[in-house]
């Protein structure tokens, strides 16, 4: 779910910074949109957006939904988003957990936030900070924009 907002001089856009230790000192692609997984008899935007309100802690905002298509991730991972515009506070974002093995092979598990912060973004800059397979999306956006 890519939110994005036009009040702002040029469209700005929501993006989430990525928790866990692993993230925690980076900064350049190190951000996504607010995502997660869906079953196959789920309904893409439905799970898109129920990970938004279990990753940034409320519903996302309502309005009309843009399909951004695809893009496979690095991993393997392929992402389906849609963008919608609207508002949301950063500072009103609670994110859900994951545990860890934290240090490797020390036996503790740990308990992390899926993400750890959220932020407005200008698109140039969020190019920088979003991982290299969803700039893509961001391209989509703008284009449907213009």
């Amino acid at each position: 779910m890519l939110v994005y907002r036009t009040r702002d001089a040029g469209p700005r856009v929501l993006l989430a910074h990525m928790g866990g230790p692993l993230w925690s000192r980076k900064d350049e692609h190190a951000w996504t949109i607010p995502k997660g997984e869906y079953t196959a008899d789920e309904d893409p935007l439905a799970a898109a957006r129920r990970e938004f309100a279990e990753e940034l802690g409320s519903p996302p905002p309502d309005g009309a939904w843009l399909e951004l298509g695809e893009v496979r991730q690095s991993g393997g991972k392929t992402v389906t988003a849609w963008a919608v515009e609207g508002e949301f506070d950063p500072e009103t974002a609670v994110s859900n957990t994951f545990e860890l093995e934290w240090p490797p092979r020390s036996g503790r598990l740990q308990s992390f936030p899926e993400i750890d912060r959220v932020a407005w973004f200008d698109v140039d800059t969020a190019r920088a900070k979003l991982i290299a397979a969803q700039v893509a999306f961001l391209d989509r956006l703008v284009d449907a924009m213009a």
